[in-house]
């Protein structure tokens, strides 16, 4: 299975809480809901649809898990919302159980089992496993060498500091630009492979 991430993103490289006011206002964060005037449905919506047409299951840390299992059961009858329901979905969570994963098809991945878990998964054959949010996931799916494709919707906005997804580790890692197209309001729908990746 080929990792995918999906993410919106600040020109200032910020992936956190684009969706909401109380998404995740870690470290005093008071721009949740930042992407909203920014949604563009034919470009964007594009993107999400495509994005979760070549997904064979989701991946997710706690947090996001935990905010898109409140808004994606009830959306029932629309046609995203009922392929996000149906797909099988990993959660890693160092302090959620089994059974308190409601959204169904949910899984508990335990944290300390994580990479080498996920790892298994990528050695599966199949579609892809997309990863939207979760920046702390994806910082240590970065750094372990493990993403086969960077989705960026780049907003033309800066937010001055808040969580991203880039490991501070020091590497240099080489990427290529696959794909992009504009939004009428502006935003860079970028998709990105590792370079020498196929």
């Amino acid at each position: 299975m080929r990792i995918a991430i999906s993410e919106f993103m600040s020109l200032d490289g910020v992936v956190q809480a684009p969706g909401g006011p109380d998404e995740d206002t870690d470290g005093g964060f008071a721009h949740g809901g930042w992407s909203h005037p920014f949604f563009d449905p034919e470009v964007m919506g594009g993107a999400f649809d495509d994005a979760l047409a070549t997904a064979e299951a989701l991946l997710f840390g706690r947090r996001t898990w935990q905010t898109m299992a409140a808004a994606w059961p009830e959306r029932a009858g629309d046609p995203f919302a009922d392929r996000m329901n149906a797909l099988p979905k990993y959660v890693v969570s160092r302090t959620l159980g089994q059974g308190e994963l409601t959204w169904a098809n949910s899984t508990r991945i335990p944290g300390e089992e994580a990479v080498a878990r996920i790892r298994k998964l990528h050695e599966t054959p199949g579609g892809d496993l997309l990863v939207m949010g979760s920046p702390t996931l994806v910082r240590t799916l970065l750094r372990e060498g493990i993403v086969d494709e960077l989705r960026l919707m780049i907003l033309p906005v800066t937010l001055g500091g808040g969580k991203t997804i880039f490991p501070d580790d020091g590497t240099l890692r080489s990427l290529e630009l696959v794909s992009t197209v504009t939004s009428g309001t502006g935003v860079h729908v970028c998709t990105y492979r590792p370079a020498g990746a196929r």
